[in-house]
This record gives structure tokens, C-alpha cells and sequence, in this order.
């Protein structure tokens, strides 16, 4: 899950980014609305926190100006207020859901994966290749019925491998949806997590699902 969190708050927002990390969850931070909007419009998000008061762009124009661009990713709002039509406004302008300031981080963990699930038009609760599926909620993934652990950062590259099933894609491809906007990495750290895919869900089940195509990155196809 890729999640982008907006707020000019810089100790709330790497609160939050620190509490998403931990659940394996790869984050973009943006410390103002004209950089968040900026992110939102072009990155790939499966959600996004964004706050209300902020200098610039607030967190209401930043939505409104998402929708007007046919931007429909989930937008969780946080705000200090808490009157009634804050919150009508929020919704009317197009925000998914509504978080007062002080909250729970469980809580915002769990309306997070709310959204999601209801978010990403046509795309289904679990993921199927032949005999090998990913349940993002879950966080689970089997292989003919039987499950396969995998660490967080694994779980997130076969996750993006299973959304373009029979699809090349690249190493640049994988290292932005997977990784952080400040990677300035090796690409071959995706070779590295690509063996380590097929060492747990494919050589164990005499498979070869992940296909290398010369020059150009990686292909998933369904193996029964």
C-alpha cells in the first residue's frame, strides 16, 4: 500500500508516517497543500491523509481540486475542528472520511484499510494468479492453498506484481509504487527482492510465475 500523507504539522505527519510504516505500508509526506496536491495528481496512491488548515492550498481546496482533475483516490481529512458543518463540507467537497484531532492511531490505521477496501474502482478484495493469491486486507498470500510468509516489503513488490498480471514491468515501475519518494537506491534491489519471491512462491511449488524479460523488468503470470 502506497499512502500519502498531507500536513504542514511536521511532527503529526511523521507520527502518522512512523504508525504506517509499521504496518508495512510505504508513505510520501507532504508538508504543504501545493506540494500534496501536486503528489496526489501524479503519484499512485491507495489512499491519502490530508489536513484541513494548512497555508497554501488547504486541505479543502486540495480535494476539491483532486475531484476536479477526476482524481478519485480515497481521502481520509484530519482536522482540530469539529463542528458539524466542517465536517458537511469535508464530505460535500469530496473527502471519504472524516478524523478529529486528537486520535487514535488505531483508529486511523483501521479507517484507512476501510477506505481502501471501498476504494480502487474494479479492483478486487484478493488478488488471484493460477494458484497463488494475495489478500491486501489480510495481509495474507497462499499458494494452492497453502500460506507463504513473506516480510512487508516483499509482500508490497508481489502485491504490485499481481495488479498487472501477464504485464512487463519495469524496475523504475516497481521502485515507485514499493519504495519511498526518497530512494536513491540501486534498481538491482529489485532483482534481489524478485529472487527472493520466487525462492518462497514459486521454487517450493516447482513454479516459475515470475518471468524476467530481458531488457525491459518483470512479468507475473498465472501458474496453476
Amino acid at each position: 500500500m502506497r499512502i500519502l500523507v498531507i500536513d504542514d504539522d511536521a511532527n503529526g505527519a511523521e507520527t502518522v508516517r512512523r504508525t504506517l510504516v509499521a504496518e508495512g505500508w510505504v508513505v510520501d509526506v507532504a508538508n504543504n497543500g501545493d506540494e500534496g496536491f501536486m503528489h496526489a495528481l501524479h503519484g499512485r496512491y491507495q489512499a491519502i491523509v490530508c489536513d484541513i488548515m494548512m497555508p497554501g492550498l488547504n486541505g479543502y481546496e486540495v480535494v476539491r481540486r483532486l475531484r476536479a482533475e477526476q482524481v478519485w483516490t480515497p481521502v481520509l481529512m484530519l482536522t482540530a475542528k469539529d463542528g458539524d458543518y466542517d465536517e458537511i463540507d469535508a464530505f460535500d467537497l469530496g473527502a471519504d472520511d472524516y478524523l478529529t484531532k486528537p486520535f487514535s492511531v488505531e483508529v486511523l490505521v483501521a479507517r484507512l484499510r476501510a477506505l481502501i477496501r471501498r476504494g480502487g474502482p474494479g479492483r478486487p478484495a484478493v488478488l488471484t494468479a493460477g494458484s497463488l493469491t494475495l489478500d491486501p486486507s489480510a495481509h495474507l498470500v497462499h499458494r494452492r492453498g497453502e500460506e507463504v510468509a513473506l516480510t512487508p516489503k516483499e509482500f508490497s513488490v508481489l502485491e504490485f506484481l499481481l495488479q498487472h498480471v501477464g504485464v512487463a514491468v519495469t524496475k523504475t515501475e516497481i521502485i515507485d509504487a514499493v519504495w519511498d519518494n526518497n530512494f536513491d537506491g540501486d534498481l538491482n534491489v529489485v532483482e534481489v527482492y524478485i529472487g527472493y519471491l520466487r525462492k518462497r512462491v514459486d521454487r517450493p511449488f516447482g513454479c516459475a510465475s515470475i518471468e524476467t524479460i530481458r531488457g525491459i523488468g518483470y512479468r507475473l503470470v498465472a501458474v496453476d
